[in-house]
């Protein structure tokens, strides 16, 4: 390859790792418009595909609830899995929650607010 060639190369890879360093998971996920699957890389490199559930903010964290497309080992068809937004990190990265007890008191949560705004549809159907 010609030194010209080269420098666009570079260059265009440059562009690509600025926008990868300025891409942050939060965003993604914060986004109410954002209709779109997730794509999480696991620590193989292996791509999978989930569909956002809610976005928990509990114990002064983020949470997000995610239910797999794809097909994982050990996770059923109906259930969806805690992950935490480890802000420690830049970008933001999501990890599976690893403390039952939080997943469950998240799940709760969730529960709480779905249940909250069953009630609330349920008054203004009514009127």
């Amino acid at each position: 390859m010609d030194k010209k060639k080269m420098q666009k190369v570079e260059e265009i890879s440059n562009e690509v790792e600025q926008e990868l360093s300025d891409f942050d998971i939060l965003d993604v996920i914060l986004d109410e418009n954002n209709n779109e699957d997730l794509v999480l890389q696991n620590e193989e490199g292996r791509q999978i595909r989930f569909e956002q559930v809610a976005v928990i903010p509990y114990n002064e964290k983020i949470y997000v609830i995610l239910k797999p497309i794809d097909k994982l080992e050990g996770v059923e068809d109906d259930q969806a899995i805690v992950f935490l937004a480890d802000e420690t990190k830049r970008p933001t990265v999501l990890v599976p929650e690893q403390d039952e007890a939080t997943a469950v008191k998240v799940f709760d949560e969730y529960y709480n607010l779905v249940e909250e705004a069953n009630k609330k549809n349920k008054k203004k159907s009514k009127k």
